[in-house]
This record gives C-alpha cells, structure tokens and sequence, in this order.
C-alpha cells in the first residue's frame, strides 16, 4: 500500500500522521516539548528539541509501515506560524524559536500598526501587526540584541530549520512566508518597505517557494536514521491555519474551519486576498490559487488547561484513579450548569489578543460574580469565553467577506460534544465533523498528492473527509447567549485603558 507521511509542528508538540492515498489514518505518533518563558512576556522553543520530535515521529511511523510492507511516496509538513529563529553562516542557532505568542515587541507593534506605512504593509502582506509577527520581532531584535542581530546570517521559521538541516538548503513556502508581515501575497516575493522598517535585506532570509515544491537528496544521516531512501519526495506544505481548512474539506464558498487547539482561529477559503480596512483579519497563502482568510485567537484549548492545572486538583486525581481524561470529568461538570453559566462572563484573553482586537495588553475578567456562583459555573464561563471569542472574530470575518453557512470543527476541542454544541449555537450555524480529526496533517498530505500526480486539484480532498458527526443549533441557547455576548463584546473596550494601567503597575 502506497503512504504519504503528513508532519504537523505543532505549539506543544509535533505529530507525524501516515494516510493511504484515500485519507485513511494508519498510524500516527505524537511527541511532545515544552514552551520556555524566560521572561514574562517571551514565549521560545529549543528548536532542537522540535528538531527531534519530528526525526522521531517519522521513524516511528515509517517503521510501523515498513512492517506492514507499505510503501512510502512522500513526507508533507504543515507547521505552526509566526516563528523565528536566528541562525549564523554554519545553521547554527543564535536564538531559540520565538513562537507565536510571544509579546515582547509588542511597543513596536504599536508604533508600527499606528502609522500609515503599518497600514501599507499589511494591506500588502495580509499580516495583522501585531507581536505575533516576526516583522515586529525582527524590529524588537534590532535594538535589544544587537549582537545577534548583526551576527544573524538567516532568519527563518522552525520549518526553514528543519529543512535546512535535512537538505542543507534555505527554503520557505508561501504559507509560511505570508504570515511574517514581511512577505506580498500579490507579488509572491519579500516586501522591500517591510524589509526596510525590518533593518534587513532579501538574502537574510529563505528562498520563497511554492507550497507544493518537492525536494528530494537528504542528508543521509537522517535518512539513515529514519529508515528511509535519500530520495523520498519531501513536500514543503503550508501553514497549520492554511491546511487544517483543506484537511477539513473547508473550501467550498460558505464554509469556514475553526480551529481551536492551544489556541484557536476560524478561516474560509477565497481564490484571492481580500484585506480588512479595519486590520481585524489576515490573509495567508495556500496556493496560489487559493487564499485562507480568517483571524487567530491566543486563547483556545490553553485556557482550558490552565484551569484544570490550577483549580482542578482533585479531578485530576479522580481522572488517573479511574484511567480517563480529566477533561472528560471537568466538561461533565460544566454541562450541568446552563447555558450564559447564570450571568458569569468570562473574557479569556490570558495571553492578550490576537484578532479582532490585536492588543497585546488586554486580560482576562470574570464579569458579573454573585454569590450564587460555583466553581462549576467559573468552568463553564471558560469554555463560553473561548467561543465567544471565536465568534468575534466570526463576525467580523462575515462583515469582510460574506456570510458562512457552515462550520467544520477541528482540533483537540472536537473531542468534547459540550464545546462542539456550544459552538453550533453560540454561531446559531450548523457545525461539521470530519471523522479524522487530524485536518492539518491530512491537508499536509493532500498537497503531497496533488504535488506527486496523485490528484489532479485540492478540490478532491472532498472524496477524503467522511463526516463523522454534525450537530445543529439550539436557537433558544443562541438567543441566550447573545445577552451575554452583547456584553461580553462592550467589556472589552470599556477596559481596554484599563489594561494598559495594570500592565504598568506590573512592571
């Protein structure tokens, strides 16, 4: 049986998936790293720890298939965006990975997107400045670590690293290009005024190519390593925002993919750029035919796992007794409180805020306490907030680019039925989902078919996504949660000066 390995380099972790050639799930493996938080605002990987991750997951995978006497035709990679890493003339890092939540430009961030040449450069590159973007890191480096910068010989993702030190060679997709503030998605080349306010020049960064480039001659001792032939097709891929909309078969006009993992987003798919005036939403590259518009949220699954890490002892205990996910026990508890949790409104932006609000600063609230509230009724507010904030972004996206009838759900938050119907009727819009849950890695794999002849266009990952479950909306839950929204929404520019004054008291 003919396979092709989809890579997802995740946040917390990296998978390596295989798929036959009908989308099918073989085997996967999964390894997981930590995030660093040297300082308060900075958020950094060891980018040989993900280095590894993805050498083991392949040889995990490919192993198991080579005892089964299937045959390997491709590796594709999806990869999480925004990160950066400087690397010297040998490859050999100056800095860790900073990821995508890392705020520490955020002042940058702020000069930059209130000038009129911010504005120019995102209406150029689909890149919402803000500190998530390695243009505004790249200009924090400049005057706070002068020596690497001027030692720096690339700047490159984590992608670009691994690729480069399996094939020796600087390379970077358009997906992954388009979502550094840096790169015109018209143009398909490097943004000379982004490059200019940046400090640097084309050849401090990767060769732009396609999404479906293929590169074969690995290094042999990885391929060695891994079990597999030196010329094995490896497919550079996209973006995990990008392909989680094709792995899900989000492509058709009026559907949308949200995704909530660590964090969360929701993306639809445009046969071209479509920029907000207002800046609330980006647009990334998946091909050059097709373009995912959307907005990001910082806080999805991981608000989920800070209150269980910090106020659910005792369920965690309860759940390694009995052998199931706490999350099991903690969604049990919220799905005896009603829906709006009596009034409790929680606004999760923990890690600040990407869209549509793009400020760094902003801070979690719990709105509205009475004494008539628990701690299930806190968890509750939780989930809600996370969907609340998708759902502004949801809106705004609708406002830019034309209303959406139907939902696909991936990521981890698909696991729970609680989340996934709180989402259908927060929306009040039928949500979809895929019996592989796995939408990155297969969208990675998809355009390894496309790019090996395997198909003729993306469009046939229809035939590839079985739907697994479809939940419809509840209009009266919809209407409740609407109250609270309306309020929800009010609250966060009613604080929005109060955020600032505490992030100053703070330092």
């Amino acid at each position: 049986m003919k396979y092709i390995v989809g890579v997802d380099i995740g946040t917390t972790s990296t998978k390596s998936i295989a798929f036959d050639l009908k989308g099918n799930v073989i085997t996967k493996k999964n390894i997981e790293y930590p995030i660093l938080n040297p300082e308060p605002s900075w958020s950094e990987q060891e980018p040989d720890e993900m280095l590894s991750a993805v050498v083991e997951s392949i040889k995990h995978v490919v192993a198991e298939n080579d005892a089964r006497g299937n045959k390997l035709i491709g590796v594709s990679f999806s990869s999480a965006m925004h990160s950066v890493i400087a690397v010297d003339e040998k490859g050999k890092t100056l800095t860790n990975c900073i990821i995508w939540a890392d705020t520490r430009s955020k002042e940058y961030a702020e000069k930059i997107k209130s000038s009129e040449l911010g504005h120019e450069i995102y209406m150029k590159t689909g890149t919402p400045i803000h500190p998530m973007s390695p243009l505004c890191k790249l200009c924090w480096m400049k005057d706070n670590a002068k020596d690497i910068f001027e030692k720096a010989y690339k700047f490159i993702s984590i992608k670009e690293y691994i690729f480069y030190k399996f094939f020796n060679e600087y390379v970077v997709d358009y997906s992954i290009a388009s979502a550094t503030g840096l790169f015109d998605i018209y143009e398909l080349g490097w943004n000379k005024k982004a490059l200019d306010l940046a400090g640097i020049s084309e050849d401090k960064l990767s060769r732009p190519v396609s999404t479906t480039e293929v590169i074969k001659g690995m290094r042999s001792e990885y391929a060695d390593y891994m079990g597999i032939d030196v010329n094995t097709p490896f497919i550079l891929g996209a973006s995990d925002g990008c392909l989680a909309n094709l792995g899900a078969n989000a492509i058709k006009p009026g559907d949308a993919a949200v995704t909530i993992g660590t964090s969360g987003a929701i993306r639809i798919i445009s046969d071209k750029p479509k920029n907000d005036e207002a800046e609330r939403i980006f647009s990334y590259i998946l091909t050059e035919n097709h373009y995912v518009l959307g907005g990001p949220v910082n806080n999805g699954g991981i608000i989920f796992r800070w209150f269980r890490d910090n106020f659910s002892p005792l369920e965690i205990e309860t759940a390694e007794k009995i052998g199931i996910d706490p999350y099991e026990l903690l969604t049990t508890q919220a799905s005896k409180v009603e829906p709006g949790a009596n009034g409790l409104i929680f606004l999760p932006y923990l890690l600040g805020e990407r869209a549509p609000h793009w400020d760094a600063n902003s801070k979690g609230v719990f709105f509205g306490v009475n004494i008539t509230h628990k701690r299930e009724h806190f968890l509750r507010a939780v989930l809600e907030g996370v969907i609340y904030g998708v759902y502004d972004v949801g809106r705004a996206l609708e406002e830019t680019t034309g209303s959406i009838d139907t939902i696909y759900a991936t990521g981890g938050f698909v696991r729970s039925q609680l989340w996934v119907q709180m989402m259908a009727d927060v929306f009040n819009k039928k949500v979809v989902i895929a019996e592989s849950y796995e939408s990155s890695c297969l969208g990675a794999a998809v355009l390894a078919m496309k790019a090996l002849g395997e198909i003729e266009a993306v469009e046939q990952v229809e035939k590839l996504v079985p739907i697994s479950k479809i939940f419809m909306p509840n209009r009266e839950n919809h209407e409740r949660y609407m109250k609270n929204f309306e309020i929800y929404r009010r609250l966060y520019s009613k604080l929005k000066d109060e955020f600032v004054n505490i992030e100053m008291l703070q330092k």
